[in-house]
């Protein structure tokens, strides 16, 4: 879509008025991370999901300058498109040369895991993320989505909300199961996060052992020094993040920032090795932004 020396103007619209925070869509920051993670500038701002071309949040706007073909400078116009759904947002990026791919360099079984774990987090958690937001803790979660709304109108916006969340969860099949039933699954997910972020922790630490080891006649000159923070590390165990990478950071934050979500929280906070990868990905992409309550 564009040259190096005209890259298209990227904005973000995240639905909500928090800037300097992230929000409570793990789809929003799930987009967010993955332009962070290439060093992509994207500015925000707040939307409409009436507005989004797919109906929903996010979507974002692309503004590129053109010219026509061997016109005068006072030809140029400015060519505008909007993408909507965080996923078909990143392909489309990354086909126009504005993201890079990265999960180019996974071999097929490790492409097949990532795809696996972000499918598990975005087609499977998140509706229990729902069932616990819109039908557990509806009140909190109606007034925060909907906190820009006068009161009266926003009581039967939110009935009519809460009604399709119920057609929605049921169809889907989480709305056939017990709140129990619910919390055990997601316990289930979790604890499974949890054991592959303590190896991918693991070999990380076993690595920079290997090159502390390689390099030890340094250390001595540099004991006094303070140490940097300690870097990401990564889902898959690699050294670079892959596309779930995003998508794990942004459901841990989209729990940890939630208050419609506390049995979420009370089950993410009992796994420090959770915490740790998402505030290590925190420090180093999002220094700008406002840090959840440890």
């Amino acid at each position: 879509m564009s040259t190096s020396d005209n890259k298209p103007s990227i904005t973000i619209f995240r639905g909500w008025k928090d800037f300097g925070k992230h929000v409570w869509s793990p789809f929003v920051i799930k987009l967010e991370a993955r332009m962070r993670f290439a060093g992509i500038k994207y500015a925000v701002d707040v939307g409409s999901p009436k507005t989004g071309p797919k109906g929903k949040i996010p979507y974002v706007e692309c503004k590129q300058n053109k010219s026509l073909d061997g016109g005068p400078a006072a030809d140029d116009y400015e060519e505008v498109q909007q993408l909507a759904d965080s996923t078909l947002i990143i392909k489309t990026l990354v086909q126009w040369g504005e993201l890079p791919d990265l999960n180019a360099a996974l071999s097929s079984t490790d492409g097949a895991k990532d795809m696996a774990l972000r499918a598990l987090l975005e087609d499977k958690l998140y509706f229990y993320h729902m069932w616990e937001r819109w039908i557990l803790n509806y009140y909190t979660m109606r007034d925060h989505a909907l906190g820009a709304i006068p009161y009266p109108v926003r009581i039967v916006v939110g009935l009519i909300i809460y009604r399709g969340q119920l057609s929605t969860l049921h169809g889907q099949g989480t709305g056939r199961y017990s709140g129990q039933e619910i919390a055990a699954f997601r316990y289930e997910i979790w604890e499974s996060i949890n054991a592959l972020l303590l190896e991918a922790r693991r070999q990380q630490q076993q690595q920079q052992q290997a090159q502390s080891a390689s390099t030890a006649s340094t250390v001595g000159a540099q004991a006094d020094q303070q140490l940097p923070p300690p870097p990401p590390f990564w889902v898959l165990g690699r050294d670079q993040p892959t596309e779930a990478d995003a998508t794990l950071f942004a459901f841990i934050v989209s729990v940890l920032i939630s208050t419609a979500a506390p049995d979420s929280q009370r089950v993410v906070r009992a796994f420090p090795v959770i915490l740790d990868y998402a505030q290590r990905i925190q420090d180093q992409y999002f220094p700008d932004y406002e840090k959840w309550s440890v």
